[in-house]
């Protein structure tokens, strides 16, 4: 079986979910140290045609606070805002429906950040109609050790053979010698999004938020997309 193990970031790209979709196991790192200015709180969709930051305001209490542990900032500071300019974002694209149940999931108030963006991740799983039941927390594991001990241990705990990384965490895993200190088998993703059309610009922007995906190919399109094969555009 395959374990992916992945903290839980704002409104993720497409090559998120295309790791979730190769996992038997996926693991949402939710009691890790959370970075400032990080994929955590912040994302980029594209507005008159340029990509800009979206973010989530959160309360900081110490340097090493952890991300199931971090609160929002009252919502009156941030939802409205955020969530106009999503809604007049992608209001006139194909698919700009398909935003606003990430919207109403966003003006909806939440003990924390790590809850907020699991619950958007699964709302866009369920859009596509993809299972999560396969989708467990670290912070419930009990699992305590160094890095890459760390993700050894939860990939035994489940039973795992193979442990499937993002590109990003290749020089660590190597440099703590991930493949010395067990048989569990490393792998790396290979995702490369291919470009999509999208609504009001004539140059292709990759990496934005999944957001930016659905409003222009629609939930069956997202699936497909993030999956790797070539979009399935559905009926307006």
């Amino acid at each position: 079986m395959k374990c992916v193990i992945m903290q839980p970031t704002f409104l993720p790209w497409a090559g998120y979910f295309h790791l979730m979709a190769e996992a038997d196991v996926f693991v949402f790192l939710d009691d890790v140290q959370l970075v400032k200015q990080s994929w955590q709180t912040r994302n980029r969709i594209l507005l008159n045609g340029q990509p800009h930051w979206i973010s989530v305001p959160i309360v900081h209490t110490s340097l090493r606070q952890n991300i199931f542990g971090t609160k929002l900032c009252a919502p009156q500071y941030w939802q409205d805002k955020l969530c106009r300019t999503l809604i007049q974002t992608y209001a006139h694209h194909p698919y700009g429906g398909a935003v606003n149940s990430l919207v109403t999931l966003l003006e909806r108030p939440w003990g924390s950040l790590a809850a907020l963006n699991i619950a958007l991740i699964h709302r866009i799983c369920d859009g596509m109609g993809w299972w999560t039941t396969k989708c467990h927390l670290a912070s419930e594991l009990n699992i305590h050790a160094p890095r890459t001990e760390r993700l050894i241990k939860i990939c035994e705990h489940f039973g795992c053979d193979e442990y499937l990384s993002p590109q990003g965490s290749r020089d660590y895993l190597e440099e703590d010698g991930f493949t010395t200190k067990t048989n569990i088998k490393l792998s790396f993703q290979d995702y490369t999004p291919a470009p999509y059309p999208q609504h009001g610009s004539d140059t292709f922007v990759s990496h934005l938020s999944m957001v930016d995906v659905l409003a222009n190919l629609g939930w069956a399109g997202a699936s497909e997309y993030a999956t790797h094969r070539t979009p399935v555009m559905e009926n307006a």
